[in-house]
């Protein structure tokens, strides 16, 4: 081939080329998904209420830590990223690092969670930390960040009428510790947060509710916390471990989208003196486990809080439980709409009821609900279960 005959071949290639890149670009281009916020968009109004069960508190949306609870205005989308990786926090119980960060005072403590980057241990000394504080940055799962702390290192947020004492908002694998929170509206919130370790607190003389994971929280683990005497602003709000949050309130948390805080664990916890469900599932969430906590209900007080647990939620795993001391049932399930609160399975559990009702009560249907035969029942007037164990 001449030198002419082979610039005349090289620049019909490079057309060739040019032509075919273009027709990728374009197809490309016609094909491709809508924006988030474009797919989303065709999202209705909430259904009307239905009669709900359990903790009907008309939620704040995620606040500031500190000043008063927001009472009502739309949930503000998240803006803080999403972590890389897609490791589950482990069920297993963590051990905290040596630490990176030593803290003794609030103001301290306040300046590490607001400059907190992945793979920082922050340790509490022991002492009072005096006011409500927020975590807000991501770690990774190979670099999770860690506020670690003993019994004696106490977050009081001062009174039980208003604010979080701690919130994890939008802070992804996050662990929390063995320290103490005290005297907020609600204990430990979290706010979308995924594969987040909460262990080993101790979280008592809160207004509302203990420890709150809603807002598309999935992933997390909630485990050997002692929470006690919650209820103290509301009784009907005092929740030990509260998943969700309830239809009613979908469009002031999640923007009228159902919240699917799903795959959470609760394991290891022992809940006592709360005026509600040790543990309340809201519809939404799907696929949790509940496994080896310790209930007392002795404290139950306001209206629908007469069980340990009331699932409203799907696919369940309620397992190896113990309670006493319940004002009706010792485990419940409730269809609050359509297609929610079924297909909950409940195994090895040990209640002792001492009260009126079931050891297990499925309404207003046992809707796909299972308890195995393996369940032990004590002092409930109306015996097992409103339906036939299964193996």
């Amino acid at each position: 081939m001449n030198a002419g005959n082979r610039a005349v071949w090289l620049a019909g290639a490079a057309l060739a080329v040019a032509v075919v890149a273009l027709i990728v670009a374009l197809t490309a281009a016609a094909g491709e998904d809508p924006p988030p916020a474009a797919a989303g968009a065709s999202a209705g109004a909430a259904p009307d209420p239905a009669p709900t069960a359990g903790n009907d508190d008309p939620e704040e949306p995620p606040a500031p830590a500190t000043g008063p609870i927001a009472t009502e205005g739309p949930a503000t989308p998240r803006t803080t990223p999403r972590a890389t990786g897609s490791a589950t926090a482990s069920a297993d119980a963590v051990t905290c690092p040596a630490a990176t960060v030593e803290v003794a005072d609030a103001a301290s403590l306040e300046d590490a969670l607001d400059n907190a980057m992945p793979g920082d241990v922050i340790h509490l000394a022991d002492g009072r930390y005096e006011d409500k504080f927020t975590a807000e940055t991501a770690g990774t799962a190979d670099r999770p960040i860690w506020v670690c702390g003993g019994p004696g290192a106490v977050i009081d947020a001062g009174d039980v009428e208003g604010g979080y004492a701690f919130h994890l908002d939008g802070a992804d694998h996050w662990r929390l510790v063995g320290f103490t929170v005290r005297n907020g509206q609600k204990g430990v919130m979290a706010d979308e947060v995924e594969h987040a370790v909460i262990q080993g607190l101790t979280v008592e003389h809160i207004g509302d509710e203990a420890i709150h994971l809603r807002n598309f929280s999935s992933d997390n683990v909630v485990r050997d916390n002692t929470i006690r005497d919650t209820g103290l602003r509301k009784p009907k709000f005092g929740e030990g471990v509260y998943i969700g949050t309830a239809e009613s309130n979908w469009c002031t948390v999640t923007r009228c989208k159902p919240d699917h805080s799903d795959r959470n664990v609760v394991s290891g916890n022992h809940i006592s003196a709360v005026t509600g469900e040790a543990v309340d599932i809201k519809e939404g969430t799907t696929g949790g486990v509940v496994t080896r906590n310790t209930f007392d209900g002795s404290g139950q007080s306001g209206s629908h809080n007469d069980s340990w647990v009331d699932v409203k939620g799907n696919g369940w795993t309620i397992s190896f439980n113990t309670g006493r001391h319940s004002s009706e049932d010792g485990f419940q399930t409730h269809e609050i709409l359509d297609g929610w609160g079924k297909d909950n399975t409940f195994k090895g559990n040990t209640a002792h009821v001492n009260g009126p009702g079931y050891g297990f009560h499925f309404t207003p249907d046992v809707n796909g609900n299972k308890v195995t035969c393996d369940n032990k029942v004590t002092g409930a007037g109306e015996g097992l279960a409103n339906t036939d164990c299964a193996a």
